[in-house]
């Protein structure tokens, strides 16, 4: 897809505008800052973009001042009482150290065991938590994925986990292929399957339309609760970049 990136500004407030071979505009805003992108087709000028904009300003402020608004984690420094997060339950961390190879576990349903070398960095305890997120979520994704694709009738090619700063999961209709953030292993499991039957909504429909919305109505009654969840939950720390 044939892409072209610009900066605008509409009343003193940045947008990033990114135009794409695509038939309508969608505009986001997007973590932890609020930052506004359009994303727009190509033969959309910068005044119908600002247009576009104008008359969403009053939502796209609603949804910065939620950024503003929403606690942030402190940087993990991976260290003996630190709280970490799985499946929407806190937990404190324990480094123990061990010589053997890394591993997690965890503890009364209150501590996450983390044993690892006594030399190991910060960046290793880290790396060596991510791994262990990284294969729990991938034991809970499969049996979610069967259940709902059977129920709406779609069929996934290939799904698979990875660090997103802006999205909660993905979809390439074409490809057919999901993707979930590793993020949503710390949120309770309910988050986890509306991100599921979202995605796999969008084989069915890739807009969200009212036809979108409808289908998940009829399938999660109780999605805007978890969507809320996922919206309200403290954002975890990041470096992050654009």
């Amino acid at each position: 897809m044939n892409t072209k990136k610009v900066e605008i500004r509409v009343g003193g407030l940045a947008v990033h505008v990114v135009r794409k071979t695509i038939k309508n505009l969608h505009l986001g805003v997007y973590p932890p800052n609020g930052r506004v992108r359009v994303a727009a087709p190509m033969a959309l000028t910068d005044d119908a973009v600002r247009l576009a904009v104008i008359s969403r300003l009053g939502w796209i402020k609603r949804q910065r001042a939620k950024f503003e608004g929403q606690s942030r984690q402190s940087e993990r420094e991976m260290v003996t009482g630190e709280s970490h997060y799985f499946l929407g339950r806190r937990y404190r961390l324990r480094v123990v150290n061990h010589d053997g190879a890394a591993s997690v576990t965890i503890r009364n349903n209150k501590i996450i065991e983390l044993h690892m070398r006594p030399d190991a960095t910060c960046k290793g305890r880290e790396l060596a938590l991510q791994r262990w997120y990284r294969q729990r979520l991938k034991t809970l994704i499969p049996p979610l994925i069967e259940k709902w694709q059977d129920r709406l009738g779609v069929q996934v090619a290939d799904w698979g986990v990875k660090r997103m700063k802006t999205k909660w999961g993905a979809c390439n209709a074409n490809a057919r292929r999901v993707w979930l953030n590793l993020e949503l292993v710390k949120k309770p499991v309910q988050c986890l399957e509306y991100i599921v039957v979202h995605e796999l909504i969008h084989l069915l429909e890739r807009h969200h339309n009212d036809r979108f919305t409808t289908v998940l109505e009829k399938l999660l009654p109780r999605w805007r609760v978890w969507r809320d969840m996922l919206n309200h939950a403290p954002l975890a720390h990041e470096n992050w970049s654009y």
